[in-house]
């Protein structure tokens, strides 16, 4: 060894490269002190000049010295914390005094590790240390962990650091000059074994792997660069830059996105002997160099407040929040609800019971609470509804939404799903229907949930429900199997698949025999195993599928299951061959209809599927292309943007047999695409067989016209709902929320009572409701260079609240008859409010218990609609009033507010707590503001105002955007926004106090002359057939003139159908407004005339509205208005020139003489889009002189699937031809045998 340090000593002094062969990996040594000057430093914004950001900087010395060969003590001095908001080159960093002393205060402690090769690990603290300051302290040992290999100039390994056990790219380089090495290191953080992150709020949101491969959200990447010096210990970091760089965006990063950019300097300043070794104390094992996350459910990013003396503040705001919403919703108290869910998640299980006892007994206090503990997310929920359900003091009601929510956002971790199983076995639990269906779905829906995190997910976590599932098949007790089935359903565990089977006829190893809704449970109960096995589903479907003894509609649940498992192009092509084979009608249907949907699909997860489906549409299609939909069908839309990253769909289905011409079953599901997952937002359903067998064919004698005969008809299918037995289901419906089922309900005729609702209308209703709602709340944290966490984080908030006051009588009292309700006068009086606030964050940045600082985007969207008015009803008199008072102040219906911040807090000083908006506003005259031609600011102030009833509707809008091309399309939502739509009261021309609307429908409410009529009409004509000569000359002989129309009907009688009031009252003065009168002639052609009159004095304005149809011919219109219809015209035709030997055509136009300046300014705005419109949809436009004031347009029917359209505007014309457009069949075709007429 002497000779060895000897040897290198000589190198050394004469710069000889060649030492590094000879030197020991790096190293420290233990008899030596060394101190460095370590700076790090963070800033989040958009990276473009003169926009606002944010950023945080630490800086210290460091001293290093040694207690044996490996173990060394870390020691900090001069700590300093930094923090900058503002923008880059007009403002600069800012102490933050009480931060420092804080954060300082544990730094100065002693920190000891281990030191081998240049590897750290064994970290080791006092205990009192948290786990925050050891991730800063990580950060700074992160400049001292590097592998070097003399051997090698380029290597790849993997080795453990701050962001994980990661690969990591080496390359090194040695000075000649000074014989320094300078070593580049690059690590992988996208291709870590082990990486130091975590996801939570996702669990329910499926992977998309295609999706990912499109683009994606986030993109990071790391680098350091050592300079290593050769001593004789070996090779000692004289200097260490580290850089960080990510990009983030809600949509695709490559079009634009916030940027994230951490540095570390660490600088060799000296080397000394270590004069004595110092007391260290007793401490304990921090872990390895690896980032260690702090449980950051009580770390909410979107704001910090100080957390002292918790139950205090938590009872303050519960009441705040409660007496600020009684009555309408308060948009200012949001932020609020989330101090209070942080408040909530440090309080003890014991400070929760206090709480409890204290608002148990104040009814709007108590609900606030029950609402917010729901986010309570770990043991001490579930402690707390233990205890509620063994003492009995919830209702079934407040049980059941506090559960719900409560296992909704628990954390799925296998010691909570093991204490949840409990609520499965308590007689509390089983004490209401509904309670015990919540109780049993949630706790499936809590092992999807763990079982997301925890791969391969135990059976135990499951074994409850599998036990549930096989007692009610031995009971024969179809209701447990339904409920059973279904919480199989939301767990998805490729375990229950057995279980599942026994239910499945064909399937089962023994014969089962089971109701419809109990077969429809159970196929659909493999859903979401789908995802996770989809071989063993597929084989099991298909199965199904083929048995064409089963019941249609089970059949077509099959095959929609089979699809969710996407199957490969081969087994499409089996579907296809046997749909050639099947002879069910309804099947054939259904299954073709949802190929087809799927054949034009654009989502990325239905990329190779869509192929295979348009491959068995084209083999379908001329047998079954043009079923009508009388039978079940299928229909899926959906749309994709890869800019965006963003997608939508939307299912509907229709299941129908050949017994009913209603549907047995319809549901609804809607999904949403975003950066690579898929969550499935809401799906509705409806088995209606009791509601089928009630109605049959139809409502006899139900003609559609509303007539007292449609209301006898109805009434009469009411009585016979009363001869249905109690306990028989009418209809069974279902709804779930990211694919999970949530409610359950079986609908009785018991549970219908109209003389209940009556009743209680007639003494007179008064209810009160709000909800707090944490709906979104979705994080992501990853490990920085600094060992300060990074978040990415999306919560959305919602208050919702309604008030209602109604009371009802009638006259004559009813005597418990339902018809005299077609002959009585019925009034209501009600007032109230219906309302929500929403808000929505995205928070980007470093989140820590002690300050934040990064960018947030914050979005308000607040809904207020309150009410007062008096209905008055009566049925057999065909009228209908409606009174409400006149409009006295402002009232904001909705509105729209958000904007992008840079934001720094810290705990010291929450109240200092900064944000400036990223994009600065242009007329704060405070602001240094640099206005480049990106800039673009609006304000707009729009309101169509009624002196006549006193009121207005406005809607203000402002933005303000900075615009860059490579910023697109993250720029639409970078800066300010605010929308509003307000009523206003405006100035009237006389004093108004009430508004009143009435409605007569009773033929005989406004008699009128044939000939007053017509000839009101004719003078209308008589302009209208005054046009160009041009638009006349190429009519003529092919069509016949509007007066011509109306000579037609000269000696026919209008029937006056009904007329309409909207008047504004004051007293007994005479009132203002609109008369409208409905006029319908029946024949010889089918016309109809609609006269609007202004009311008031010296007024003679007039709308005249006359229509005339010849079915499968012609259709016209003709609109007047003004000054005794007068004043302004045009007129709109369409007709049907279907001539022998032609192609199949439809012609239609628009014609005006003169109309008002304001809609000929908006007609000529919307006339600027056309050209832009038109080249989007492939369009063709050529410039052509055509007839002036008109537009018209023409539909060519050119083969069986394809139409040409052209429309001519007055100086131009756009045209396309062949687009694609099935049409209606006009034959009829046999399917084997069986002959269907098409509709």
């Amino acid at each position: 060894m002497k000779g060895l340090i000897l040897c290198c000593l000589v190198a050394l002094a004469s710069n000889d490269i060649s030492c590094w062969k000879l030197l020991p990996e790096l190293g420290l040594n233990p008899n030596k002190t060394y101190e460095y000057k370590y700076v790090g430093t963070v800033n989040f914004g958009l990276g473009i000049p003169n926009l606002a950001q944010s950023g945080t900087r630490m800086s210290c010395k460091i001293k290093i010295r040694g207690v044996s060969e490996q173990t060394f003590v870390l020691q900090v001095s001069d700590f300093s914390s930094e923090e900058f908001n503002g923008v880059e080159g007009k403002n600069e960093f800012e102490v933050s005094a009480k931060l420092t002393e804080r954060i300082a205060s544990q730094l100065v402690k002693p920190f000891m590790f281990d030191y081998v090769a240049g590897h750290v690990d064994n970290i080791r603290s006092s205990a009192e240390i948290s786990d925050t300051i050891v991730n800063i302290v990580r950060g700074m040992l992160g400049s001292f962990q590097l592998t070097v290999k003399i051997t090698q100039r380029i290597y790849e390994l993997e080795e453990a650091g701050i962001h994980g056990k990661c690969q990591s790219s080496y390359a090194t380089e040695i000075n000649a000059e000074t014989n320094d090495m300078t070593i580049t290191q690059v690590v992988d953080v996208n291709n870590c074994r082990e990486k130091a992150a975590i996801y939570k709020g996702l669990a329910t949101a499926v992977l998309d792997p295609v999706s990912r491969q499109r683009g994606e959200s986030v993109v990071s990447t790391v680098r350091s660069v050592y300079t290593v010096k050769p001593t004789v210990e070996g090779g000692l970091i004289t200097m260490a830059h580290g850089l960080e760089q990510q990009n983030f965006s809600p949509f695709n990063v490559k079009g634009g996105n916030f940027k994230m950019e951490a540095t570390t300097e660490m600088v060799l300043l000296s080397v000394n002997d270590t004069a004595r070794a110092l007391p260290l104390g007793s401490t304990e094992s921090k872990g390895n160099l690896v980032f260690k996350f702090v449980d950051a459910e009580v770390n909410v990013p979107i704001v910090m407040q100080n957390l002292d003396n918790p139950i205090a503040k938590a009872a303050e705001l519960i009441k705040h929040l409660a007496e600020a919403n009684r009555y309408q919703i308060d948009t200012t108290t949001s932020e609020d609800t989330i101090k209070l869910y942080q408040l909530l998640r440090v309080i003890p299980y014991e400070g929760l019971d206090v709480l409890w006892k204290q608002f148990a007994g104040n009814e709007e206090n108590r609900r606030w609470f029950l609402d917010m503990i729901v986010e309570v997310n770990d043991a001490r929920i579930l402690k707390f509804l233990e205890t509620r359900f063994q003492t009995g003091d919830l209702s079934a009601n407040e049980a059941l939404q506090t559960l719900l929510l409560a296992f909704d956002h628990l954390q799925a971790v296998p010691d909570l799903v093991e204490m949840a199983k409990m609520f499965l076995t308590m007689p509390f639990s089983k004490s209401n229907v509904y309670l015990w269906q919540t109780v049993v779905l949630s706790y499936g829906s809590l092992v999807y949930k763990h079982c997301a995190y925890y791969t391969p997910c135990p059976v135990a976590a499951v074994q409850p429900l599998l036990d549930m599932a096989r007692e009610s098949l031995s009971n024969g007790n179809h209701t447990d199997m339904v409920i059973a089935l279904k919480a199989l359903g939301n767990a998805g565990h490729p375990g229950s698949i057995k279980t599942i089977m026994r239910f499945l006829p064909g399937v089962a190893a023994t014969p089962v025999d089971l109701p419809p809704r109990v077969l429809s449970a159970a196929v659909q109960s493999m859903r979401l195993i789908a995802a996770r096995d989809p071989q063993i589903v597929q084989e099991i479907t298909m199965s199904l599928f083929l048995q064409k003894k089963l019941a249609t509609e089970l059949r077509m649940l099959a095959f929609m299951i089979l699809f969710d498992t996407k199957p490969s192009m081969a087994l499409v092509s089996i579907v296809t061959v046997h749909l050639q084979e099947e002879k069910d009608l309804h099947v054939i249907s259904f299954a073709y209809s949802y190929l087809k949907s799927f054949s034009r699909s654009s989502t990325p997860n239905n990329h190779f599927l869509s192929t295979a489906c348009n491959v068995a549409v084209k083999i379908l299609a001329p047998r079954f292309g043009r079923l009508s939909y009388h039978y079940s069908k299928a229909m899926r839309m959906d749309w994709f943007n890869d800019d965006f990253l963003i997608g939508t769909a939307t299912e509907v289905f229709m299941l129908k047999s050949a017994t009913n011409i209603f549907p047995t079953e319809i549901m609804m599901k809607g999904k949403f695409y975003f950066i690579g997952r898929i969550l499935q937002l809401l799906e509705l359903g409806i088995h209606a067989e009791g509601l089928v067998e009630l109605l049959g064919n139809g409502i006899p004698g139900f003609k559609g016209d509303l007539s007292f005969s449609d209301f006898q008809a109805v009434l009469n299918v009411l009585k016979n709902w009363e001869v249905l037995p109690n306990d028989k289901p009418i209809m069974t419906a279902y709804s779930r929320v990211s694919g999970q089922d949530l409610l359950h309900a079986v609908l009785l005729r018991s549970y219908f009572s109209l003389w209940v609702v009556i009743e209680s209308l007639q003494r007179g209703v008064s209810w009160h409701w709000t909800k707090p709602y944490l709906i979104v709340e979705v994080r992501y944290f990853q490990a920085t260079i600094l060992g300060l966490p990074l978040e990415i984080s999306k919560y959305y908030e919602s208050i919702s609240g309604i008030t209602v006051n109604a009371k009802a009588t009638t006259n004559p009292p009813l005597n418990g008859q339902l018809g005299q309700l077609l002959t009585s006068d019925i009034s209501l009086e009600t007032d109230g409010f219906i309302g929500f606030t929403k808000d929505f964050w995205v928070y980007y940045g470093i989140n820590t218990e002690l300050f934040q600082c990064g960018s947030e985007f914050k979005a308000k969207t607040p809904l207020s609609i309150p009410w007062k008015f008096t209905v008055k009803i009566n049925i057999a008199e065909k009228k209908f009033e409606l009174d409400f008072p006149s409009c006295k102040e402002d009232i904001a219906i909705y509105s729209v507010n958000s904007n992008v911040y840079a934001v720094t807090r810290n705990i010291e000083e929450p109240e200092l707590a900064k944000m400036t908006p990223i994009i600065p506003n242009p007329i704060d005259s405070n602001a240094e503001v640099t206005l480049t031609t990106n800039t673009w600011n609006q304000r707009d102030n729009m309101c169509a105002e009624s002196n006549i009833y006193g009121v207005g509707l406005c809607v203000e809008s402002e933005f303000r955007r900075e615009y860059y091309h490579d910023e697109y399309p993250l720029y639409y939502f970078l800066g300010y926004t605010h929308m509003a739509f307000k009523v206003v009261p405006v100035q009237s021309i006389k004093p108004v106090d009430k508004i009143h609307f009435e409605v007569n429908a009773s033929p005989s409410g406004h008699p009128v002359s044939t000939r007053q009529l017509l000839e009101t009409l004719r003078r209308l004509s008589m302009v209208f057939v005054r046009l160009s000569s041009d638009s006349a000359s190429s009519e003529r002989g092919s069509h016949q003139r509007p007066d011509d129309n109306l000579m037609e009907d000269w000696n026919s009688t209008p029937e006056a159908v009904f007329n309409v009031n909207f008047f504004a009252m004051n007293g007994n003065q005479k009132p203002e407004g609109y008369d409208a009168v409905f006029y319908y002639t029946p024949k010889p052609s089918k016309s109809t005339q609609l006269i609007v009159s202004q009311v008031g004095e010296n007024i003679n304005w007039k709308m005249c509205i006359n229509t005339t149809v010849k079915p499968h011919v012609e259709a016209m219109a003709n609109i007047r208005w003004g000054a005794e219809c007068q004043t302004y015209g045009m007129s709109i035709t369409s007709e049907n020139a279907r001539f022998p030997g032609a192609k199949p055509k439809i012609n239609a136009k628009i014609q005006w003489t003169t109309i008002p300046k304001n809609l000929a300014e908006v007609c000529t705005r919307f006339e600027s889009y056309i050209p832009g419109i038109a080249l989007l949809l492939d369009f063709y436009q050529k410039h052509e002189k055509n007839v002036k004031q008109e537009i018209s347009a023409s539909l060519v029917a050119t083969s069986a699937d394809s139409i040409d359209v052209t429309i001519k505007f007055p100086e131009y014309t756009v045209y396309r031809q062949a687009i694609p457009f099935p049409l209606p069949p006009a034959t009829s075709t046999s399917f084997n045998g069986t002959s269907e007429t098409q509709q």
